[in-house]
């Protein structure tokens, strides 16, 4: 029996405008730190690199974040743009996070990412830095979940 699959658009191929929708939903998603619902706008069998773990599969995506944001505290993150074409998204960003002593990090990243038909994302490349800041240093400051329309985004807060 054939599975239906719920669409999630935009839909590829991209334009300007449906590529950075796309980030921005992608960007809420995480912001809302629950693993099972961000696991649902990839493909069952999606493949992920992020950082130096490989990922494979929705109940692999739930596991990795669900320690991820164990670990990551107070998470907050903006994604931007940087390319598409086609079914495909390049995405710079970065979050910040404090540990469970205390210590603030602002973690940059790049991402490639890749849709099916569906919208869904099939493929996604993860590659982050983490960088030690001090509290006063922070400059995402919204209150957790969502980051406001009117937050500055990446390029506009020079990083």
């Amino acid at each position: 029996m054939a599975v239906d699959i719920e669409p999630r658009p935009p839909l590829p191929p991209f334009t300007r405008d449906s590529a950075i929708r796309k980030v921005r939903l992608a960007e809420d998603g995480w912001n809302a730190r629950d693993p099972l619902r961000v696991s649902l706008a990839y493909t069952p069998d999606s493949k992920w690199r992020n950082r130096a773990e490989f990922v494979n599969g929705r109940e692999e995506i739930v596991q990795m974040l669900s320690r991820k944001w164990a670990r990551e505290l107070e998470y907050r993150l903006i994604k931007e743009l940087w390319a598409f074409e086609g079914n495909r998204i390049a995405v710079r960003y970065a979050y910040e996070w404090r540990d469970d002593s205390g210590n603030w990090f602002r973690s940059y990243g790049n991402e490639n990412w890749e849709f099916d038909e569906h919208g869904l994302m099939a493929r996604r490349f993860a590659c982050i830095n983490d960088l030690p800041i001090r509290e006063e240093d922070r400059k995402f400051r919204w209150p957790q979940g969502r980051r406001p329309d009117d937050h500055p985004g990446l390029s506009d807060l020079g990083l």
